[in-house]
């Protein structure tokens, strides 16, 4: 038995009753929504065409929501059925992150995920789902796909459809007949400033933290509108005139004329913060257990210091981890009801262990338990490794965002840590705690044109899908252009050269440390945010 959907763009008039049937079967507060119509104009006067689509959760075969969901709060029915038990969530919203559909939202009143379930209270009952008894064609066609009997079954057979986001994999149980691509590609279609009812000052639930709209300027989608041989969406953010040229490049204009609102940036800063400090916590403690093996300082003293340096700011990424929660007091589910195949589970085991190994290394270090301490350190330096690079394999399960892919990013983030691990031993080795023979520094200098290369091979190597090149035209020569070069060049050229030539000067390397640790913040935020900005759907 699997369940499946069928949209008919033949008969859906755009009446938006499968979107207030829904509403009020499921009691889905204003602002967000389970399942929506979204309205496309197509052609110029008089030749012209609207286009209704109906938008909802595709209860994929492969759904990456359930992949990356750390607490089992969705899973995939017997029936096929993606079904979610918000008693479970803890509102860590990476399974919005993994839908390439954008089928998820945070529901304000209980501060979990939420979407469409198919209706699965009706489904058991055998009732059909709101949607499909209400409306009024007769657009929506639900059942079991496996019948061949069933009506949706006999549909499939007859009739050629289409899926959104085929290239996804995910193997979506949601067909239209008559799919139109400027309606079911979010980036086939102006969104013009001012569209209907989709515009609002300030977010819904988790995003009433960020007054800031989800938007492309003009700028930042040129290169895209180069690349793509369809029209790209080119929405207004006040800096830039929406771009009015899709005409001359397709032929064929087309704009979007009703949506939902924009859900806005749903990892916030505290995302960015938390990836910086994990860096520093095990790039300290790789470095320190790099000096301690091959015997460059005194076994006690750097052990002490760096597992302390370590073992404080891994704390802290735990407080910003919680922080960054929707449902902050359920955080422990992550350890107590794991689903084992999402890495925030993996990643929230081994700072869990990491952080229990440096509390008993400083311990033995402490009582002079000289055996145990190496022997801890071998484990230590593996687990400092895994804290280090899971936030990458995190991001890869974001199937959602196509910059996140990037099979760079794990050396990225290894990179990242010995820049913070560099810096935090410099500052304590320039505050004459210890005598490391300016080595942390001198690690910092070839972490900083370490990271220039990483970062400019992440940004030149050739990107498959015109939603990763649009991040990185817009972090190059849109939005984030200033933030990157300000990061480039006071966050790691300038600290390079002042260690480089200036290296023995106190002030010289203390400045250097602050702003190389704020040039990997800075470089973080903008590879977290910036795949945020594109339209999933």
């Amino acid at each position: 038995m699997k369940y499946g959907f069928i949209i008919d763009n033949r008969k859906c008039i755009g009446c938006h009753a499968c979107t207030t049937a829904c509403k009020s079967e499921h009691d889905v507060p204003l602002g967000v929504f389970r399942t929506w119509v979204k309205q496309v104009e197509k052609g110029k006067f008089p030749n012209t065409r609207r286009v209704f689509s109906v938008l909802r959760c595709n209860h994929c075969t492969d759904a990456p929501c359930v992949e990356i969901c750390p607490v089992e709060a969705l899973f995939i029915r017997p029936d096929g059925i993606v079904d979610f038990d918000k008693r479970r969530c803890i509102g860590c919203k990476s399974c919005m992150q993994a839908c390439p559909y954008d089928a998820l939202y945070i529901d304000p009143d209980t501060h979990t995920a939420a979407k469409c379930n198919y209706c699965a209270h009706r489904i058991d009952l055998g009732l059909e789902p709101a949607c499909v008894v209400v409306c009024p064609e007769h657009a929506i066609i639900s059942g079991d796909m496996d019948d061949p009997t069933s009506e949706i079954s006999i549909m499939l057979a007859r009739h050629q459809t289409t899926v959104r986001k085929p290239e996804k994999s995910t193997k979506p149980n949601l067909f239209y007949i008559d799919g139109d691509e400027f309606s079911l590609s979010p980036l086939a279609a102006e969104i013009p400033e001012g569209n209907l009812w989709s515009a609002q000052a300030r977010g819904v639930g988790h995003y009433a933290k960020y007054t800031e709209r989800l938007a492309w300027s003009g700028e930042d989608v040129v290169q895209a509108l180069l690349e793509k041989s369809t029209a790209v969406e080119v929405p207004s953010n006040g800096e830039l005139a929406p771009v009015r040229n899709i005409e001359v490049l397709t032929g064929q204009p087309g704009k979007r004329v009703y949506s939902i609102p924009d859900k806005g940036i749903m990892w916030g800063w505290e995302v960015p913060a938390y990836v910086t400090t994990k860096a520093i916590s095990s790039g300290a403690y790789l470095l320190g257990a790099a000096l301690f093996i091959s015997q460059e300082a005194q076994g006690g003293s750097l052990l002490q210091w760096s597992a302390g340096i370590s073992l404080v700011f891994l704390l802290l990424t735990t407080a910003l981890l919680i922080k960054d929660l929707d449902q902050p007091k359920r955080f422990l589910y992550v350890l107590l009801r794991p689903q084992w195949r999402s890495w925030l589970v993996r990643g929230g085991y081994a700072l869990t262990f990491f952080g229990g190994l440096l509390t008993l290394q400083l311990v033995a270090t402490w009582l002079g338990w000289s055996d145990l301490t190496l022997w801890l350190t071998a484990g230590g330096v593996v687990l400092a490794v895994i804290v280090a690079i899971y936030t990458a394999f995190l991001f890869a399960q974001a199937r959602g965002r196509d910059f996140w892919q990037s099979p760079m990013l794990p050396v990225h983030m290894l990179v990242h840590s010995a820049v913070g691990g560099g810096a935090a031993l410099a500052l304590v080795e320039n505050a004459q705690i210890l005598n490391l023979n300016g080595i942390p520094a001198q690690v910092l200098a070839a972490a900083l044109v370490a990271n220039l290369i990483v970062v400019g091979i992440e940004l030149i190597m050739p990107h498959p899908t015109t939603d990763a090149k649009a991040v990185v035209n817009m972090i190059l020569r849109g939005r984030y252009r200033r933030s990157f070069w300000a990061a480039v060049v006071l966050g790691n050229i300038l600290p390079w050269v002042g260690l480089f030539w200036f290296g023995s000067e106190p002030i010289i390397t203390t400045l250097a440390c602050a702003f190389a640790l704020w040039g990997i913040y800075q470089l973080e935020k903008i590879w977290v945010e910036a795949p945020q900005r594109i339209p999933l759907a």
